[in-house]
């Protein structure tokens, strides 16, 4: 984690209000300090910043936040706002740290900041709903075209092994399918699974859409029931959010349903689908082809029984928001908290 500091008058308060922006790989310091430079010089009210912003102390790198809690206490000391996507906001770095005010934290959820002692603490959380959906969404298209077309296999063979082996998937037996015209279905329509269903709609494909809590139209057909769904699907695409309602929704019984040589794709969240109920489903020749991004356990152990099934399986590191305009967009909606806490604004996303 790298830290920088900077300070902005609050227009509620008149008062000075020092940010600490702790960024990471990811989330850059620059662009949240970038961000909310943009953000407040560019308020009507002609706020009185102390731009730019100064490095503060030394920069230090962590691989796991968690480890991170003393080098966090150290910048925030007299700091108002937080401004971070990994950084642990535990109850002990809340109890170090009584100046601080606002924490907004660059991801889709506060996983990282204990809601209940911020609260006791008077500290307001808010978090960037909605930054990767795009990036979500044009991952999974792309996981389930090189699923269904083998395009993974096919590099390694070529371009590890020098082999043109990968040819054999020129053959009927071994070719993949096309997305034009093919039964795909959705399991959720959110944010993310929406965009999905826009997305093959234009390739052509026969979208079906599976979400109890959805009301409106949708792009595709509702279908009543899961197992309707996915008694028609060749291929399913999981985007529902883990709860403890859907924790294992996809298990046995329900890969069961699908019909022989079916491909499912989950860039959603692992423990939504039965990963060994997968790879049964796998060997026994009953689904075609699975892509996955992410996973029960997380890495991905190295006993897991998917790396055996290298030739019907894509597997990606967890990948589906990682591009250079969810980090931007990220920072873009962190600044604007920050810019409406420091005009005395409602927030936009907040939960305490």
């Amino acid at each position: 984690m790298s830290f920088a500091t900077g300070f902005a008058t609050g227009f509620a308060t008149g008062e000075p209000v020092r940010v600490v922006a702790a960024g990471d790989h990811f989330i850059l310091p620059s662009l949240i300090t970038a961000a909310l430079r943009h953000e407040l010089a560019c308020d009507v009210r002609e706020l009185t910043l102390g731009w730019p912003l100064e490095p503060f102390g030394p920069v230090a790198e962590v691989t796991e936040a968690s480890d991170a809690e003393d080098e966090l206490i150290e910048a925030l000391a007299g700091a108002q706002v937080l401004v971070t996507q990994m950084g642990p906001v535990t109850e002990r770095v809340l109890d170090a740290c009584p100046d601080l005010r606002l924490v907004v934290v660059c991801r889709g959820g506060p996983v990282n900041v204990n809601l209940d002692a911020a609260k006791r603490h008077d500290v307001r959380v808010c978090f960037a709903p909605g930054r990767n959906a795009a990036a979500t969404a044009e991952f999974t298209v792309g996981l389930m075209l090189a699923a269904l077309r083998r395009i993974p296999q096919a590099h390694n063979l070529l371009a590890g092994e020098g082999s043109w082996e990968g040819a054999t998937y020129y053959t009927y037996e071994h070719s993949g399918l096309e997305l034009e015209d093919l039964p795909v279905g959705l399991v959720g329509y959110g944010a993310v699974g929406s965009r999905v269903a826009r997305a093959l709609c234009a390739f052509g494909a026969q979208v079906m859409v599976y979400d109890p809590y959805v009301r409106g139209e949708i792009h595709g057909l509702r279908v009543s029931s899961l197992d309707e769904l996915l008694r028609r699907s060749r291929v399913i695409t999981l985007h529902a959010r883990l709860t403890p309602e859907t924790r294992g929704l996809i298990g046995a019984r329900e890969l069961a349903l699908l019909p022989r040589g079916a491909v499912v794709v989950n860039v959603a969240r692992g423990p939504l689908l039965d990963e060994d109920a997968l790879c049964d489903a796998l060997e026994r020749g009953g689904l075609s082809a699975a892509a996955l991004d992410t996973y029960v356990r997380e890495p991905l152990p190295a006993s897991s029984r998917l790396h055996a099934l290298a030739e019907r399986v894509v597997l990606t590191p967890h990948l589906g928001g990682a591009s250079r305009s969810v980090a931007e967009k990220a920072a873009r909606i962190a600044a604007a908290e920050v810019g409406r806490w420091v005009r005395g604004e409602p927030p936009a996303h907040a939960l305490t």
